[in-house]
Order: structure tokens, then C-alpha cells, then sequence
């Protein structure tokens, strides 16, 4: 392993990278301290048969040095194969805390189909490779629940990772078929709400007998859910031309249930007689 300073221009996403990079608070963090300090840590790459090198360890702070205008970055030069490349794009960002669950679902799912290329895996050793060396930070059997979500359709998959679809019926709904899915997702959109883990089991079911359709669908989505109160709901486009301009949705909430409260306190005085 080389070290040598290199041209930004030269410098190749990792193809398939399962990560995002993201412009967020934290890369602005990024951005300022390379301004300040520079490259502490060496990009890990390695030589593209059509030039240039492949970023194996580093999108981040390449993006960061991009938006730093820094021309020439340190980097690291590995020798590896592509399935030895895939684990270790994996393996060295797993420990990062804004993880998608998208993300983790894509990157296992890539690491292991490399070591099957590699010859640890074939026919029943998938089941324990997942269950044993994808993941040192969780169980084996939590690893394949994120491979079941590379299955979903992508806004599906999208509900996921903005947290308003839990993972485990997430996981069921994995093993609908792809037209299933995509009326799933219509009702959800319509209905304005997400399957339960026992919904999403039902579904499942239902998918696996050839007895899931959209009706089916409809009549399970809009059922009334065993802890399910009912509830007003408000849109908050319909609320702003009541307030000042600028009220957050917080600053609503705590003015209506402020309002509400003078309103049941008049109610009462008003049936006392005072």
C-alpha cells in the first residue's frame, strides 16, 4: 500500500455505492475543518483499469473537499479485487450513526453477494453467512431483515427511511409482489396511513394464497386498528391563515390547546351559572 497525493478529477465514486452522501450540518462540520486542518485521514482507492482511482474508503471527505475547492487529496493505494473492494466500502462506514435503513439493506445485501464471489458462500452457507460475518454490530438475523428490504419498491422503501413505516412490517410487505406493492402504496397515499406488523402478516398471507387485491388491500388498510383512537386531523396549510405569519406548527398547537382550554373554562362558568 502507496500513499500519494492525486488530482481531485481523478478521484471515482465506489459504482454502487449503497451510502448517500449527504449536504447536511455535519459535511458544513467536514468542509470547515479540512479548510482549517486539511486531509488528516488518507482516502483509501484503488487503480480503475480505465484510470484513474476508485474510492474504496472516503466519498465523504471528497465531496467535502470538493465544496473546500481543495485540487489534490492524499490517498491511500490498495491492491484488492472487486469483491474484496465491496466488503471493505461496507465494513468502513457501518459504524457511522446516520445510517439509512436503505442504506445498511444495500450495503449488507452487497457484501454479501461479494463473499459468495469470493467462495465463502454457496447454496445453504447463505444462511450463515448472513446469520455469522455481515454485521458485527448486530445478529445475523437482523442483517437478512435489512437484505429483505433491497424487495421493496422504492417508495416504499422510502417510507422507511423517513420513519413512517416501521422495519418489521416493512420486512413482511418485503415478500409481496412488485403490483401488490405498488397498490399497497396507492392506499397508503389515499388513506394516509401505514400497515401494522399484523396487517403487513395478513397481507403476506393473503400475497402467498393469490388472494391479495386492491379491494383486499383497501379493506385491511382501513380497518380500525385495536389501540386505534379517533382523531381530528388538521393540515397545516389549512390552519396558517389563522395565525401570524411565521407560527411554527409547534407555536399552532400550543395556541389552540390554550384556546380550546379558555373555551371549556367559558362552557363550564357559562353552565354554573357564574
Amino acid at each position: 500500500m502507496s500513499e500519494k497525493m492525486v488530482s481531485i478529477n481523478d478521484l471515482y465514486e465506489f459504482k454502487d455505492n449503497p451510502y448517500k452522501v449527504k449536504d447536511n450540518e455535519e459535511m458544513a462540520d467536514l468542509v470547515e475543518s479540512i479548510k482549517k486542518y486539511g486531509i488528516i485521514e488518507p482516502l483509501i482507492v484503488r487503480k480503475r483499469d480505465e484510470g484513474g482511482y476508485e474510492i474504496i474508503s472516503g466519498h465523504r471527505r471528497k465531496y467535502a473537499c470538493e465544496k473546500a475547492g481543495i485540487k489534490q487529496i492524499p490517498v491511500l493505494i490498495r491492491d484488492m479485487n472487486k469483491e474484496l473492494a465491496t466488503i471493505t466500502v461496507v465494513d468502513s462506514n457501518l459504524q457511522r450513526q446516520d445510517i439509512l435503513p436503505s442504506e445498511k439493506a444495500f450495503a449488507f445485501k452487497m457484501k454479501l453477494d461479494a463473499e459468495k464471489h469470493q467462495g465463502k458462500t454457496s447454496g445453504q452457507d447463505v444462511q450463515k453467512c448472513t446469520r455469522d460475518n455481515i454485521s458485527e454490530d448486530m445478529s445475523g438475523r437482523q442483517a437478512q431483515r435489512y437484505i429483505r428490504l433491497t424487495e421493496l419498491i422504492p417508495e416504499l422503501l422510502q417510507l422507511v427511511d423517513n420513519n413512517k413505516m416501521a422495519i418489521s412490517p416493512a420486512v413482511e410487505i418485503s415478500y409481496l409482489k412488485k403490483k401488490e406493492q405498488e397498490d399497497l402504496f396507492e392506499t397508503i397515499e389515499s388513506e394516509d396511513c401505514t400497515p401494522s406488523l399484523s396487517q403487513a402478516m395478513r397481507m403476506r398471507e393473503l400475497s402467498k394464497n393469490e388472494k391479495l387485491d386492491m379491494d383486499t388491500i383497501f379493506s385491511l388498510m382501513t380497518e380500525q386498528k385495536p389501540n386505534q383512537k379517533e382523531q381530528i386531523k388538521f393540515k397545516v396549510e389549512k390552519l396558517q391563515d389563522y395565525f401570524p405569519k411565521g407560527y411554527t406548527t409547534k407555536q399552532m398547537q400550543d395556541t389552540i390547546e390554550k384556546l380550546l382550554k379558555q373555551y371549556m373554562q367559558r362552557w363550564k362558568n357559562r353552565n354554573l351559572g357564574r
